[in-house]
């Protein structure tokens, strides 16, 4: 079963009113067992407006998340627009989050998260371009920009992205990411702290880019400045990443950190 839908203007929330659980959420029957297991939702487009949501998760959860715009598996998407801001309070509550199949989303206005453990950004499924036209700002441990867990995403591009929190990493690539572009600013204050990472708190440090073991970056390209309050600037393997020219601080660490050093 297939069913197609344009979702237009879609709000939820307010600022002094979030609404519980997540504010948009699309989906299909899922993928565990293949296409013919279950229906898919086509959108051709999802646009959203202002979005205000407080997860209502309980602190040191492991195994839940919550989402401020979520597309999920069984969810294929022509584009989706986020016109108003989205913004999240609670634990685990990711700002944007991805599953699904979509070729091209772009937001214009800023995305904010104020708990620990959220995400400006994650990525699961299949993504073709991701545009951030308005800053990215997380507050909290462990509350990150912008991280590439799994799937495929061949472009991100940013106006800037900004943490603050203990293990709140600017952005943290585990997967193959072909163009990274940070207009503006990628800086990160805290230091290690507890985050959730696939459904374990694990302690991270706040560094402003991290790539993984399984991550690697094209081409990656900041026009402002890279710079962290409280930990190490850089984490990445030997000869992965050309920073050469880049200016790179870190207050209180080192600047950049070999994956076999640190």
């Amino acid at each position: 079963m297939e069913i197609t839908a344009e979702l237009l203007g879609v709000s939820a929330g307010s600022a002094g009113r979030p609404v519980r659980g997540s504010g948009v959420f699309v989906g299909g029957h899922g993928d565990r067992g293949g296409a013919a297991d279950g229906g898919t939702v086509r959108v051709s487009t999802l646009r959203t407006g202002e979005i205000h949501t407080d997860g209502g998760i309980a602190a040191g959860t492991p195994d839940l998340i919550s989402g401020g715009v979520f597309v999920i598996s069984g969810a294929v998407v022509d584009q989706v627009l986020n016109t108003g801001t989205v913004t999240t309070y609670g634990q685990n509550d990711m700002v944007l989050d991805n599953w699904g199949q979509v070729r091209e989303w772009t937001a214009t206005a800023p995305l904010t998260s104020h708990g620990p453990s959220g995400i400006g950004f994650v990525n699961f499924g299949a993504l073709g371009s991701l545009d951030v036209q308005a800053p990215i700002t997380t507050h909290g441990t462990g509350a990150r920009g912008f991280h590439v867990y799994d799937g495929s995403l061949a472009r991100a591009s940013f106006a800037s992205i900004a943490t603050t929190g203990d293990g709140s990493v600017g952005v943290q690539v585990s997967r193959e990411l072909p163009h990274l572009e940070v207009r503006g600013d990628l800086t990160t204050s805290g230091g290690i702290g507890l985050s959730l990472v696939r459904g374990v708190q694990v302690e991270l440090a706040a560094v402003a880019l991290s790539v993984k073991p399984g991550g690697r970056i094209g081409t990656a390209t900041i026009g402002g400045r890279i710079a962290t309050a409280g930990a190490d600037a850089v984490r990445a393997g030997v000869g992965d990443v050309d920073l050469s020219g880049v200016d790179i601080t870190a207050a209180d660490g080192r600047s950049i950190v070999p994956r076999a050093a640190g």
